[in-house]
């Protein structure tokens, strides 16, 4: 039988040497785990030799760190310690019914009364001055449609019925991975994951989610796929450990984020440490303050301390040995001709996703659409070696078609995603893609195709942003050969 461990006992094992922690009425030695713990160190020193089941449970779901560590950090249970349930989404009686929402833009205002602002600001925040973030999308409407007229376009049964990584899906919109669902609804990932089996689309599963892949894939059908985006640990035994189980659940592709070796400055998010109330939000924020380094503490920055800032082109052949076959590796994060070509001689590369990290990681980096018009120009054998995928900016189904148009094999949504998770659940997320789903379709109609396969460049005028693409691959300015000297 577990031993009982009082509040007076547990007080005295407060520091790095021995560090132990109250979650949920059982107590947990961390001495060992500590130094690798994904949010810091300090964060732990900040609740240690206390009941951490608020914090805990604001972010993650309550069996992972009974399946994150091994069974003799578990030591006894507490005794008398309080483990109260977290109230971190308000209710809101005038949110606005559902099926009032029309446009993937009513959901951020639908959502934003029913998440703390820290939630909020995690969803909205881009690096920096948010230039890049804003150019994501703003590109998409200096591309125009070129509509053919009187074409018989009865939509077949299944119109957007096509493939991704070889995975058959019934659209080529894909979820583009996030993190730390739980700060934003109960359920997290666990209901984007119903919600794409619902309608048979692809998900993306963040190293960083808060449930195990097992409980967020627990309730979907067997064909419905599911990637993995893996964030590479300084400590590469964990990330093996996460491909293990992401292969023993099913996932279809690991996709590594090659576009964040370091956290990006999220300045909203940096901005707000605390939700309401004064209650820290989650284990990761108010780390920054602990450790008195004066950068704020916005979650993908704090929780980034383990992401391998390392791991280069030579450990590609180290991954893609971890995957069995039928498993694709995949580069999330491309962002120049370049780099998509390198990818495509590695020979181990089945597919790359044309991203920024939503803006998030590096302002006034290109906007991925015009990344994929790179491609187009410079590099067009890629498409034939490799699916080619594109996300960011990404708010209607217009940019979905445009993306189409010039090539993308499938366009990831993320931000949107979580502000309709925010405020509905999955029945929000359904929602949401169901819109996008069927501004596709309409778009498809009124350019006169009535079927993916149809789509070509054609129906796109790309004349207001050509002289923004690159004209050749290669790391060379056009014209300034300029090299800093050594005065040594």
């Amino acid at each position: 039988m577990s031993r009982k461990i009082s509040p007076a006992e547990l007080s005295q094992h407060d520091s790095p040497s021995s560090l132990w922690l109250a979650i949920n009425g059982l107590v947990y030695d961390l001495t060992a785990f500590a130094p690798s713990h994904p949010g810091g160190l300090q964060i732990l020193l900040q609740h240690a030799g206390q009941d951490a089941s608020v914090p805990y449970n604001k972010v993650h779901s309550p069996s992972l760190i009974r399946t994150s560590l091994p069974p003799t950090a578990q030591i006894g249970s507490s005794d008398s310690i309080q483990t109260p349930v977290p109230q971190i989404f308000s209710s809101v009686p005038t949110k606005p019914p559902l099926s009032t929402l029309i446009s993937p833009h009513d959901f951020p205002l639908a959502a934003i009364p029913s998440l703390t602002p820290k939630a909020t600001a995690f969803i909205s925040s881009a690096a920096t001055d948010c230039l890049t973030h804003r150019a994501n999308s703003s590109l998409y409407s200096h591309l125009t449609l070129r509509p053919r007229i009187l074409i018989n376009v009865s939509t077949p049964t299944t119109p957007l019925v096509t493939t991704i990584l070889n995975c058959p899906v019934s659209s080529p919109i894909f979820i583009s991975p996030t993190s730390l669902g739980k700060i934003i609804h109960p359920s997290g990932e666990k209901a984007i994951a119903l919600a794409c089996s619902n309608l048979d689309m692809a998900q993306t599963i963040s190293t960083s989610a808060s449930f195990t892949l097992s409980e967020i894939l627990s309730g979907q059908n067997t064909s419905h796929p599911a990637f993995l985006q893996l964030y590479v640990d300084k400590n590469r035994v964990n990330s093996e450990r996460v491909i293990e189980e992401a292969v023993r659940n099913g996932v279809r592709a690991v996709m590594v984020t090659v576009d964040a070796p370091v956290p990006g400055k999220r300045e909203a998010d940096e901005r707000i440490p605390t939700a309401a109330g004064g209650e820290t939000l989650a284990p990761m924020a108010g780390t920054a303050a602990a450790v008195g380094d004066g950068k704020g503490a916005a979650l993908g920055r704090v929780m980034g301390g383990y992401i391998d800032d390392s791991f280069s082109w030579e450990d590609l052949g180290w991954v893609k040995g971890l995957l069995p076959e039928g498993v694709k590796l995949v580069l999330k994060g491309v962002q120049t001709a370049a780099d998509a070509v390198r990818a495509m001689e590695t020979g181990l590369v089945d597919g790359i996703v044309i991203s920024n990290h939503g803006g998030r990681s590096l302002d006034t980096a290109t906007g991925t659409i015009l990344v994929l018009l790179e491609l187009q120009r410079c590099c067009p054998g890629v498409f034939d070696r490799m699916e080619v995928l594109i996300d960011g900016g990404v708010r209607r189904g217009t940019d979905v078609f445009k993306a189409l148009c010039l090539g993308a094999r499938g366009v990831g949504v993320g931000r949107g995603v979580l502000w309709a998770l925010g405020g509905y659940g999955r029945e929000g997320v359904e929602r949401y893609l169901e819109i996008l789903n069927d501004e596709l379709v309409t778009t498809m109609k009124m350019c006169g195709v009535t079927s993916l396969e149809e789509l070509h460049p054609g129906l796109v005028n790309t004349r207001a942003v050509d002289h923004l693409v690159p004209e050749r691959v290669g790391e060379e300015h056009p014209y300034a050969k300029w090299r800093r000297k050594s005065k040594l």
